[in-house]
């Protein structure tokens, strides 16, 4: 036999099933509001001091570039694509970049390899080398989160920073020159 609950009991346990999901939303927005408050530049990386991850990618004169082949001196590793409009914006600073020597090693990343040829006749090639991504796997490994993103490798290959969007000269000269000149 059913519990005869009186109106004022019945009132209180309606209201409770609206309270619950009112509160499951209340938090939800705490949360997002909180995450629109970081700077996704800033995420960190975990493969910050570690070896950088092997990979294996064929480049476009038919060969193949490895993690290995990146080892022996410092070099900046970027993540581009001609679909990216901030790549676009940092490639000035890259083109300069190069034209004073920095090694910098292009990974075309889940891109169309015309179009990334495309992109660089008409820009401009600042990389010593070229090496396609076309389905993300490597870029999953580095720990890619979109393109733009730059990882200055030292002399031993080892990851010391991993900057996140178009590179600019500030973040070059505070965070990067030291690595590429071999002070890190």
């Amino acid at each position: 036999m059913k519990p005869v609950l009186s109106r004022p009991q019945r009132g209180r346990i309606e209201g409770a099933r609206f309270l619950i999901p009112a509160a499951v939303l209340a938090a939800l927005v705490v949360l997002f509001a909180a995450g629109l408050q970081r700077d996704p530049s800033k995420i960190p990386s975990p493969l910050i001091g570690k070896a950088a991850p092997a990979f294996d990618l064929p480049t476009p004169q038919g060969t193949r570039l490895t993690v290995a082949s990146l080892g022996g001196a410092p070099v900046l590793v970027n993540y581009w694509a001609s679909w990216c409009t901030p790549c676009l914006q940092e490639h000035p600073l890259l083109m300069e970049l190069a034209r004073s020597g920095v090694k910098i090693v292009g990974i075309n990343y889940k891109d169309e390899p015309q179009a990334a040829q495309q992109w660089l006749e008409r820009h401009g090639n600042p990389f010593a080398v070229i090496a396609r991504d076309r389905d993300g796997r490597a870029g999953l490994d580095w720990g890619v989160y979109g393109v733009p993103e730059t990882f200055a490798l030292d002399a031993a290959g080892v990851i010391r920073h991993k900057h996140i969007g178009p590179l600019t000269r500030e973040a070059w000269q505070a965070q990067l020159v030291p690595i590429v000149q071999g002070a890190s």
